[in-house]
């Protein structure tokens, strides 16, 4: 089902940063698409969001818990997001998350590269995978 690479984590001033790897039956347009529309992301995860496709503006997913800002957008191959929850501290700066898309034999390979982690965040790695790529191979096997 996922599955993962990049179990490597590592822990600079006080941030980490990690990469998931994950296979989905959907092409690269698909997930681009649904990840950047509103209902298509609330569908996908579960989680109520408020997203666009436009460099510059803020989203929310998971019903609030997640916010942050598109900061680049190549259509249909990458996605550069900062990204953070209502857990992380008010010092704390926003983390960023890049999101990379790649077709293969009728599968797209999903990249998510998460850094500027705070070094207390380690359980967002499985919050990925519980959150995002469980439902999420569940929606694209529709």
């Amino acid at each position: 089902m996922t599955g993962h690479a990049g179990r490597l984590a590592a822990i600079i001033n006080d941030v980490m940063e990690f990469t998931l790897k994950t296979k989905f039956n959907a092409t690269a347009k698909e997930i681009y698409t649904t990840w950047l529309h509103s209902e298509g992301h609330t569908n996908m995860t579960g989680g109520e969001a408020e997203i666009s496709d436009n460099i510059g503006d803020r989203f929310t997913a998971w019903d609030g818990y997640i916010e942050g800002e598109n900061i680049a957008l190549e259509p249909h191959r990458r996605i550069l997001q900062s990204w953070r929850t209502s857990q992380f501290k008010a010092d704390e700066e926003d983390s960023q998350i890049e999101v990379l898309l790649n077709e293969l034999d009728g599968q797209t390979e999903l990249t998510l590269i998460h850094t500027r982690v705070p070094e207390s965040g380690e359980h967002y790695r499985q919050g990925w995978d519980n959150h995002y790529f469980k439902p999420m191979q569940e929606y694209f096997s529709r």
